[in-house]
Parts: C-alpha cells; structure tokens; sequence
C-alpha cells in the first residue's frame, strides 16, 4: 500500500482488520515524507493545518504491525529494488500519496495499481483529477464526494475506472480536512472490496 493521511491509514487498518483481512496479506507500505519537496505538499492536504501526529498515522500503524515501511522517493534504483525484489506485490493500492507513479511500479503487479480519487460521477476522467479534488469539489458547490477507484497509467487520474463508490454527504462548511476525515472509512471498505473482487476472492 502507499499512501498517508486518514485515506492512508484506514485502508491500512481496513487490509489489515477489516472484513476481507484474510485475503491479504501487505507486503510493504509506502508514505509520504512531509519534510521532502517532492510529495508537493503545497498544493495536496498538507497545505491545511494538521496535527504533526496526523503526518505519521501510517507509519505509526505500519510499525504497530511490524511492516515493511518506506518514506523516501519511489523513483530510484534503491526503491525499485526493495519494491520488485523485496516486497514483490500481487496488487498495489494509492491512498493519498504524494508522488507520481511511474510505469516501472505500475507494470510490475500482475493483478495491477490502484488508486483511489475522490470526485462525483461526472463521467471519466473526472473533472475533479488533481491533487486537491476536495477543494475543487466545494469551489463547485457540491455537497457530496464519492470516490473512483481506478488503475493508475502515465496519466495524471486517468487510468481505467474500475468502480464508484456510494455518495458521501459534505456537511456545510467542511473543510478539506473534515473531509478526508468523513470519507476515510467508509472509503477503504469500498476499495478493499474492489480490490478482493479483481483478485477473485469476493462476490
């Protein structure tokens, strides 16, 4: 899995502890560092007063489970390395996670990358594909998100569309931060189905 945040840390809790928990197994989580540069953390939820604990959810749960945990930059030989000979997934999940993935990490799962979007069903690609789709959201006057879980390719939120989650209310005045709140659960018990269903393993 690579992702932070509240998305981040309840797909971690929903692989591990949730109902599909036996069909996974996680091999390897990936985080964002917020100290770096290169997760954009200017134009992503980072940019929002936050707690410094919240920068750390997902590494304090993946040492929690002992698991195989990574902050650095995905794209370098070192990476790849651990990635493809280490951890060496079946499938991979994006929870809010501040760095592009690139062909070579997206490639190498047979069952494939994932990602999940935040956006309503305005068609697809959404018009909300972007680093900061809840801002976007309520720009627009929408009272409600829904998530897209789709394959990640070359693109920026573009790949294939494998499924839309229920609708979410946005309370007024929710903020960007609220919200990664209000839909974290019920989010990662959406895509963890998905995801059990491509592996073949849920109805």
């Amino acid at each position: 899995m690579f992702g932070s945040f509240y998305r981040g840390y309840y797909m971690l809790d929903e692989l591990l502890h949730g109902p599909l928990k036996d069909h996974f197994t996680v091999v390897g989580v990936a985080s964002d560092d917020v100290s770096e540069s290169f997760i954009s953390s200017k134009v992503r939820v980072w940019q929002y007063p936050h707690l410094p604990v919240e920068e750390t959810m997902v590494e304090r749960r993946s040492n929690q489970h002992d698991l195989p945990f990574y902050k650095g930059r995905i794209k370098c030989e070192a990476f790849y390395e651990k990635y493809e000979q280490e951890w060496a997934p079946d499938m991979c999940v994006s929870a809010t996670f501040g760095q592009r993935i690139d062909a070579r990490l997206f490639k190498f799962p047979g069952l494939g990358f994932f990602n999940i979007h935040p956006c309503i069903e305005d068609g697809w690609p959404s018009k909300y594909a972007g680093p900061n789709p809840f801002q976007a959201l309520m720009d627009d006057g929408h009272d409600y998100a829904m998530a897209a879980l789709h394959r990640v390719d070359d693109g920026f939120d573009t790949g294939e569309l494998i499924a839309m989650s229920s609708r979410i209310a946005m309370p007024p005045h929710a903020t960007v931060v609220d919200m990664h709140k209000i839909t974290s659960p019920v989010v990662a018990r959406f895509a963890a189905y998905e995801l059990a269903k491509l592996a073949g393993v849920a109805a």
